[in-house]
């Protein structure tokens, strides 16, 4: 849905479950679940859920920031910038252990690793996309 000012406006329960792409068109996984910040309203990471046929890890889950995908409109699907070996290692939890308390460390090493800029509060700093 897109408002006046031709902003993407999504629902989360429109995002879950959405494919996310790699830039080479291939289905990396889909979204599990969108992580809020309960302080500041924003989205602080998504859970990307990875198809076993593009990583082997069944028991892992990546927690991405929201700002590095991109909006694949016309085929309605999200597409992450990156190879399987950076993903591999990049930040991620168990799915039978999700981080739970305060996550301002975890949220932190997920901006750092994808070069994510944060403000002076160490929150990530909204980026401007243009939907594809």
């Amino acid at each position: 849905m897109r408002n006046q000012n031709n902003d993407l406006i999504l629902s989360t329960s429109t995002l879950e479950g959405s494919k996310v792409k790699n830039l080479s068109d291939e289905t990396i996984g889909d979204i599990k679940d969108i992580m809020l910040d309960a302080e500041t309203g924003e989205v602080a990471y998504a859970v990307l859920s990875v198809n076993t046929g593009f990583l082997n890890l069944e028991s892992k889950y990546f927690a991405i920031p929201w700002q590095v995908f991109s909006f694949n409109t016309v085929d309605e699907v999200l597409v992450l910038d990156i190879d399987k070996e950076r993903l591999k290692n990049s930040p991620g939890f168990d799915k039978d252990n999700w981080p739970t308390g305060p996550q301002t460390e975890f949220i932190n090493e997920i901006n750092t690793y994808y070069g994510v800029e944060t403000n002076r509060m160490g929150r990530a700093e909204p980026e401007h996309r243009t939907p594809r």
